[in-house]
């Protein structure tokens, strides 16, 4: 297996569990994977993460454990809901996602990443998600967000799904459009663009991902997928039907050193969707 292969393979840190910085970084390191996405309220143990809890010091400490054990952490995870229902919950969270952009530079970061909105407060599908409304919500947001982000020099990553706000790579388009704003990235799960009503042309939904927005592509998610019993469900990589070809290759060729981060993983599977994804990725290496 080559090791000059220009990606980087890591994993979500809560997969592996909600432990200390230091014991969470080791685990991560011993697997071979070199970074992560963090979400802090998630995987770090003790955190209670309110808006007004983030500081200089905390981050640094955090990002000096994973340092340490030579993993970068690649993304902070803040998926809160950029349309929640309540006007007052809304902003506590984007309150909150403006405190990650803040304080990213001290965990060692640049990207703080959300998806793009439910007007169902839990994120659960919504009828209305596709409308002009809800973009128009959602656009509203995410200018807020990058706003701050540009004060800070720092990058929000935005994530499609298909039963969100942005639910195909031309939403995507318009949407990076909208904002104008090169502090405006994207964080690609190709999955998330799949449905039961699509996932037959895969190859179309990824070949337009690419060409629309390939070059606002930051980090990448990789999981996998499967039809079983009329259901579409995710899995990880390596176990279903995703042509991860076709985005290996883009990032092998167009996106050297870029993170790919596994998910729907755990800390005894993350070895075999690493080594998959290295033995796919070789073709173009």
């Amino acid at each position: 297996m080559s090791s000059s292969l220009p990606i980087r393979i890591g994993v979500r840190a809560h997969d592996f569990g909600c432990l200390p910085a230091g014991e969470l970084a080791a685990k991560i390191a011993t697997k071979h994977l070199v970074c992560t996405q963090l979400a802090p309220g998630k995987a770090i143990a003790g955190l209670s993460l309110k808006p007004g809890v983030l500081n200089p010091g905390l981050a640094f400490e955090i990002g000096r454990a994973f340092q340490e054990h030579g993993v970068q952490i690649a993304v902070l995870g803040c998926y809160v809901n950029p349309i929640h229902p309540d006007p007052t919950m809304r902003k506590s969270l984007l309150g909150l996602f403006k405190e990650h952009l803040r304080y990213a530079r001290d965990f060692g970061n640049g990207l703080v990443a959300l998806e793009t909105g439910s007007l169902n407060a839990d994120y659960s599908p919504h009828p209305g998600n596709h409308g002009e409304a809800a973009f128009q919500q959602s656009l509203a947001s995410i200018a807020e967000l990058v706003a701050e982000a540009e004060h800070f020099g720092v990058i929000v990553g935005i994530e499609a799904v298909t039963s969100h706000v942005v639910s195909t790579p031309q939403k995507m388009r318009r949407m990076l459009d909208s904002v104008a704003s090169n502090n405006l990235q994207v964080v690609f799960d190709p999955v998330n663009l799949l449905s039961l009503h699509n996932y037959h042309e895969q190859e179309r939904v990824v070949g337009e991902s690419l060409e629309l927005f390939g070059d606002r592509i930051a980090v990448i998610h990789a999981k996998d997928f499967v039809v079983e019993s009329g259901q579409f469900k995710c899995t990880r990589a390596g176990l279903g039907k995703l042509r991860h070809d076709l985005v290996m290759k883009f990032a092998v060729t167009q996106k050297p050193g870029i993170s790919i981060l596994l998910e729907d993983t755990n800390e005894q599977a993350a070895e075999d969707s690493r080594q998959f994804l290295w033995q796919v990725a070789e073709q173009w290496g």
